[in-house]
């Protein structure tokens, strides 16, 4: 089976106890949906969990704003001060100093992707500008996108967009063209997981 997982941002303790309670088989597949850092306490431990998880299953990880963020503030990449007014002092705490970033974490931030396709579905973090092929999209869009696409009933002809980056409580949006998997977590919500061979989905109320 192959699992959709929302925005993390920090909170491992969740992230841990919703792992645990899909019972995973060796066989199936976790897809996460980006924004691993930021706001929650524990960002490090995120990534280091993310990191040994992906050695046990199959796994893909979506590229999210905060990430992007990330890593253009330990770049030196004009602007990236935004990082400052979107969750930052978390991250730098949970790590101790910013200057102290672990190589492995970068590399696996690095290695993150803007996008990833199964079947129908196109698993992005944000959204998709809408009418636009997917091989002429921005990936500024694919990573921070609100309108249209929100907006927009199918965004793109023929596939189903799966993207957190704007938060929905009350269990995930599932519409025709779009399903919104960031049910809030960080925020007092809860972190989802999305089963997308039958639709089921199961939650973990926010614990960290």
């Amino acid at each position: 089976m192959t699992y959709a997982i929302g925005d993390i941002h920090g909170c491992l303790a969740t992230l841990k106890k919703l792992v645990s309670s899909l019972e995973l088989l060796a066989s199936d597949k976790l897809i996460f949906i980006g924004d691993y850092v930021d706001r929650g306490p524990n960002s490090r431990g995120v990534i280091d969990f993310l990191i040994a998880i992906s050695t046990r299953y199959e796994s893909q990880f979506i590229r999210g704003n905060h990430e992007q963020m990330f890593l253009d503030y330990i770049s030196g990449t004009p602007g990236s001060t935004i990082w400052a007014y979107n969750g930052m002092e978390t991250t730098i705490r949970s790590y101790g100093s910013v200057r102290i970033v672990p190589d492995y974490h970068i590399d696996f931030l690095m290695e993150t992707v803007t996008h990833y396709q199964m079947g129908k579905y196109l698993f992005v973090h944000a959204g998709v500008r809408p009418g636009v092929a997917l091989k002429k999209q921005q990936d500024s869009d694919l990573m921070w996108i609100r309108e249209p696409f929100l907006s927009t009933p199918v965004p793109m002809k023929g596939r189903k967009v799966v993207y957190g980056h704007t938060p929905v409580f009350g269990g995930p949006l599932d519409t025709k063209g779009k399903l919104g998997i960031d049910t809030g977590c960080v925020y007092g919500g809860h972190l989802t997981a999305y089963r997308v061979e039958d639709g089921f989905h199961i939650s973990q109320a926010y614990s960290d």
